[in-house]
């Protein structure tokens, strides 16, 4: 029992001693001393410490050897301290101000590696997604024969099927709600009409998408939907087209589980065509 109150009186001890440090390095310490305490500071894994002697010496560094390296030293600790709107903000200074210093390449590299990991799922608005997309296919662009390109090459894959997946939940929402607002019949805007063009949107920009199926049926679907619920001048051409969409699936898809669905409604589509 002693000797764990010991052991915790001595890390308290440590605790507050690396905290009166700070302070006094903070508010006493001239500019040689702050910089070596926060590089210290980032070595020990201090990262906010580091950040807040780091905001204010790139201001008094600037012009200076140091100048560089304190720049990117305050975006690294920015991004290890999770703050990564703050980090991406750095690098791209980083970038901008020093483009053909030492860190350019990583800084580079970091912008978008700074929002990739604030990206949000799928469900949420994808601005920091595609801000991560530009930025990764910059630095491969600057730096194509970079060591870290595999490692953007494969988050632009994975950025690419966030947003593909942010546009497949958008058409199942369009599909799923359907006539709800009953405007199928009365105009083009209807939710079956939405779903058709999110969905076709979504094939024209990512062709070879591993969800090509799931576009493509839901696509079938609304198209025989909005036949089904059509007004009368708009059925048989209505019809028609949901047929011609069942075909070119079957063709695209013959295995798939989905084909009876599809010559379900080609059958149905054949008793109103009546051609």
């Amino acid at each position: 029992m002693k000797k764990g109150i010991i052991i915790l009186s001595c890390v308290v001890f440590l605790m507050s001693g690396c905290a009166s440090e700070f302070n006094a390095v903070y508010k006493y310490g001239d500019t040689d001393v702050k910089y070596e305490f926060a590089k210290e500071c980032f070595a020990r894994g201090k990262y906010q410490q580091a950040v807040t002697l780091l905001e204010e010496l790139v201001t008094i560094k600037k012009g200076s050897d140091e100048a560089q390296e304190c720049l990117y030293m305050l975006a690294m600790a920015q991004y290890c301290n999770f703050d990564y709107e703050a980090a991406s903000e750095t690098f791209k200074k980083s970038c901008s101000s020093y483009p053909r210093g030492v860190y350019a390449e990583p800084a580079a590299f970091y912008v978008g590696q700074s929002l990739y990991q604030s990206a949000p799922e799928p469900r949420l608005d994808q601005s920091p997604t595609n801000g991560a997309i530009t930025a990764y296919q910059q630095f491969i662009d600057l730096y194509p024969d970079s060591k870290l390109r595999p490692q953007a090459q494969d988050r632009l894959y994975e950025l690419h099927d966030k947003l593909i997946q942010k546009e497949l939940l958008s058409a199942e929402l369009y599909y799923n709600l359907g006539g709800y607002f009953g405007n199928i019949n009365s105009n083009e805007e209807s939710n079956y009409t939405a779903c058709i063009v999110t969905a076709q949107n979504a094939l024209k920009n990512y062709p070879y998408c591993t969800e090509r199926e799931q576009f493509m049926l839901l696509i079938m679907k609304s198209k025989f939907q909005l036949a089904e619920n059509s007004s009368e001048e708009k059925r048989l051409d209505r019809y028609r087209d949901a047929e011609d969409e069942c075909y070119g699936f079957i063709n695209e898809f013959p295995e798939s589980k989905n084909v009876e669905t599809a010559e379900k409604y080609i059958v149905k589509c054949k008793k109103v065509i009546k051609d």
